[in-house]
């Protein structure tokens, strides 16, 4: 029994030491610092973006099309009925939300890059702008997070001015991605669209339009971005109709989030992606950036590059219900050499040397 008794003893004051030891090691281990968790934080925030942007309307639309032949069939039938209903809400001023524009994950993505916005001449709420967003990179990151989000203070920064961005009319047709760029202050970027926000909606407001668009992203690289503008003009006449002020911006390190596989003009690659283009409106680019667990692994997720937009001074536009080329063609100009004093005046600021120019094809 003494036997028994002593080895019942040892057995538990072996546990009880090995239970000590694990706790000590436990407590050894170094606890995430609160900088730790901000930078998860901010990883997470620009994954969700990215997943929203490239598999959300793609998703919707594959579950829509699944749950049509299964019992809940009652759903998407319901849902394809709304949006036959709510075609073209879109193009009259859509369902912004503040408060989603307002929500913290958007603060965490801006400090991912971080994404900073410059203002550099007031803009008047007496008036209605077409804001032209440069350059277009892979994803826009400095357009969204600058003029759908609130994270970069540009309703402080300007006051009285609501911002609002444009992008592919096909987005909207896509179920559920369409509600949710809706509700964040996006439109299509449609005559119709972006003729409502500046003549139904009073003044104060601000369209921003990536004009270089899908074209323009075909030529994204790191460094001096090459910009598709000489035969757009479609801004500048709907300015002109609308007597919108033009202003000119300028997001300094867009380009150097993603890197491309950059074709040749000419080559059997660039014919496709051209030809992709003009079918869907967008242009399959072969990019990657970081991986999801290291920055030093390739994967899907943009590079942490600081974004700074600046955005110019606006160009006084006459309102003319139907103006000349030659009347387009002088106030493009002046568009274009705001853009490139805009460019100018900061490139040394923000990452380039002063020798760096801007190409505009």
């Amino acid at each position: 029994m003494k036997t028994i008794i002593a080895a019942c003893s040892q057995n538990l004051s072996g546990s009880r030491a090995s239970l000590q030891t694990a706790l000590r090691t436990l407590l050894a281990v170094p606890w995430p610092s609160q900088r730790d968790i901000g930078s998860a934080l901010q990883l997470l925030a620009v994954l969700q973006w990215v997943l929203s942007f490239l598999l959300l309307g793609i998703v919707s639309l594959l579950l829509l099309i699944y749950l049509l032949f299964t019992s809940l069939w009652l759903i998407p039938v319901l849902y394809l009925a709304w949006i036959i209903f709510d075609w073209d809400t879109p193009e009259k001023g859509g369902r912004r939300m503040s408060c989603l524009r307002r929500w913290t994950v958007w603060k965490h993505f801006r400090d991912y890059f971080p994404v900073k916005l410059v203002k550099t001449h007031d803009l008047s709420p007496s008036h209605n702008y077409i804001i032209g967003s440069h350059p277009h990179g892979i994803l826009c990151v400095g357009a969204f997070c600058n003029f759908i989000t609130g994270s970069t203070g540009f309703e402080e920064l300007f006051p009285g001015i609501r911002s609002f961005l444009t992008t592919l009319a096909g987005n909207f047709r896509l179920p559920l991605f369409r509600e949710y760029l809706m509700s964040g202050g996006l439109f299509p970027v449609t005559r119709r669209a972006i003729g409502y926000l500046l003549s139904q909606k009073g003044t104060g407001n601000a369209v921003a339009i990536v004009i270089g668009g899908a074209a323009e992203s075909l030529s994204c690289r790191p460094g001096v971005p090459t910009l598709i503008l000489k035969n757009r003009k479609g801004f500048v006449r709907m300015a002109l109709r609308h007597g919108a002020f033009l202003v000119p911006s300028f997001s300094f390190g867009e380009n150097d989030l993603f890197r491309q596989v950059v074709f040749e003009e000419g080559s059997w690659m660039r014919s496709i992606q051209r030809r992709f283009q003009k079918m869907i409106g967008f242009a399959p680019c072969l990019f990657y950036g970081r991986g999801l667990t290291s920055c030093r692994s390739r994967g899907f997720l943009p590079y942490a590059r600081p974004i700074t937009t600046v955005v110019g001074e606006p160009v006084a536009v006459p309102k003319v219900e139907n103006p000349s080329r030659e009347l387009v063609d002088r106030y493009h100009e002046l568009y274009i050499a705001a853009l490139l004093k805009l460019f100018n005046e900061n490139k040394t600021k923000y990452g380039l040397s002063e020798s760096d120019e801007l190409h505009i094809l």
